[in-house]
């Protein structure tokens, strides 16, 4: 009979399934791990990007915190700027609805004042007028030394002013004079001597001096020049001498040889006619230039025939020089065409030395 085998729960077999048991565990143990190491790797991950965007997040809010405390701090400045100019302007307001009552209380009586007025203006005006004729009436009549003749009322407002003690009239008798337009100069200027002073601008020129001549009070001293490449006196042996108006004689004198014996000729040069009234002692204190453009020569016969705008300019600012200095030089300019430069620079000679300029109508005086 055989022997029964004893059992024994420590055996090779069952050591060998614990043991493989239990590497199994250790296994799925290791398998676990490494899963949540990983998984907790990427939720740290995660983690930390939301971390970095609520702190930029943070700090977005911070810099625009700072800068809505800013426009807040402004806006409240605003605020009280705008209070202070409301509180102003309303004050303004107030106070111009204030004046507009006090106005409006007066403006009746303020009306009655101001038609009062206008008529008393008015009645002045009617008196002043009266009194003038009467006084212009009377003046003439007693101080004048010689009349014009001639129709309508030729002492009208010119804004030239024959005052002083000492009056100088110089009168451009050069080609020129003949007519305002170049061709007809050219024309006129082969005529006979008896044709040429029966032109309209002669003509002109020659009732211009005459009413000036009329104008100069009793008592003063005068000299009439005409002038065009030289100057010389038109009372015949009075160069370099004053004149006194005591009566007509000389003045009629003078306009009769102009209008009787001198002739539109020549070049015109101021040089002439400024020397020449220079040459007078004492000095003129007041002198009436009649012309009509800039001059054509200087101080010297040209040499060439023709001349441009910018010599005749050249030639006019030269003869500034030699005019009696501190000496009013009233203008009367019968332009002419083809001389632009001509109404600037007499009227600037006539600001500078405190006279006047004048261009008269084809029809004056």
């Amino acid at each position: 009979m055989a022997r029964r085998r004893e059992f024994n729960v420590i055996s090779m077999s069952f050591l060998d399934a614990m043991t493989c048991g239990f590497g199994a565990v250790i296994l799925f143990f290791m398998i676990i791990t490494a899963n949540i190491d990983l998984r907790r790797d990427t939720v740290l991950d995660d983690v930390s990007a939301e971390v970095d965007r609520m702190e930029l997040q943070v700090l977005v809010g911070r810099r625009n915190l700072v800068e809505l405390r800013e426009d807040l701090a402004r806006l409240l400045e605003e605020r009280f700027t705008t209070r202070g100019v409301r509180e102003q302007i309303m004050a303004e307001i107030e106070t111009t609805r204030e004046e507009l009552v006090t106005q409006a209380e007066s403006r009746d009586a303020r009306e009655d004042l101001i038609e009062q007025l206008r008529a008393d203006l008015a009645a002045l005006e009617d008196e002043t007028e009266r009194l003038a004729v009467t006084d212009d009436t009377a003046e003439e009549a007693g101080a004048s030394i010689r009349n014009v003749q001639g129709d309508g009322y030729r002492q009208y407002l010119t804004g030239l002013r024959m005052g002083g003690q000492r009056i100088v009239i110089l009168v451009d008798v050069s080609t020129s004079m003949l007519d305002r337009t170049l061709v007809n100069i050219i024309r006129r200027r082969n005529l006979p001597d008896a044709q040429k002073r029966e032109a309209p601008k002669w003509q002109q020129l020659v009732n211009t001096v005459d009413w000036l001549t009329a104008q100069i009070p009793p008592g003063t001293q005068f000299q009439v020049i005409a002038f065009n490449d030289e100057a010389w006196s038109l009372v015949d042996g009075t160069d370099g001498q004053w004149l006194t108006a005591s009566d007509a004689s000389q003045l009629d004198e003078a306009v009769r040889r102009l209008r009787e014996e001198t002739v539109a000729d020549g070049p015109t040069s101021l040089h002439a006619a400024f020397q020449a009234a220079r040459r007078l002692e004492p000095r003129p204190d007041n002198i009436f230039l009649l012309v009509d453009g800039l001059p054509t020569m200087g101080g010297v016969q040209p040499t060439r025939a023709g001349v441009t705008s910018k010599e005749r300019l050249d030639h006019f600012e030269r003869a500034m020089r030699d005019r009696p200095i501190g000496t009013p030089v009233n203008v009367i300019l019968l332009a002419m065409e083809g001389d632009p430069l001509a109404a600037p620079a007499y009227w600037q000679l006539a600001l500078e030395s405190g006279g006047s300029m004048m261009a008269p109508a084809e029809d004056w005086p």
